[in-house]
């Protein structure tokens, strides 16, 4: 790896960017750092029951906290949770220091992935059409990230693949 800034994946929950990012870091054997496991690792509890305890306004509080620390790294391969690059000061910081890719799917498949999904609060308490209009106002955000990868009718390793041959060439 040439680059010594952080790969940073993004895109909507269910979009494999946990899948994808643990993968990428084996190939480049550098350290994997799930922002959403980093949280509940910190708070002792699931994302879910933070959303129910304590209120999605304190979980982006600590995200934001979590995240802009954890940015601070070099040489990273770090995976986002799905609203976490909506945050103003995250997405400034990834987008001038570091290299982002937006993993984007159609809503259709998305829709499947992430419906009467318990592990994400915002999901489970959504309607189809609540859920649609989340990932077309989210697209619009994760459209800032240096790259899209358009991962339909991909294997993983062929979305690995294009990511690595996009880095590779930072």
């Amino acid at each position: 790896m040439k680059s010594k800034k952080n790969l940073v994946f993004l895109g909507m929950m269910g979009s494999g960017k946990s899948s994808i990012g643990s993968i990428i870091s084996k190939k480049l054997n550098i350290e994997f750092i799930d922002i959403d496991n980093e949280i509940e690792t910190e708070l002792g509890m699931k994302i879910s029951k933070i959303f129910e305890e304590k209120g999605e306004k304190y979980f982006r509080n600590i995200e934001e906290e979590i995240t802009l620390k954890i940015l601070k790294n070099k040489r990273k391969v770090i995976s986002l949770g799905g609203g976490t690059f909506l945050n103003k000061k995250i997405c400034k910081e990834i987008v001038e220091n570091h290299i982002s890719f937006w993993l984007n799917w159609e809503i259709k498949t998305l829709l499947n992935r992430i419906k009467n999904s318990h592990k994400r609060p915002i999901a489970f308490k959504s309607t189809k059409n609540e859920l649609i209009k989340l990932i077309n106002d989210r697209s619009i955000i994760y459209s800032k990230a240096h790259y899209k990868i358009n991962c339909e009718g991909l294997s993983k390793n062929e979305v690995v693949n294009n990511i690595l041959n996009i880095y590779e060439a930072n």
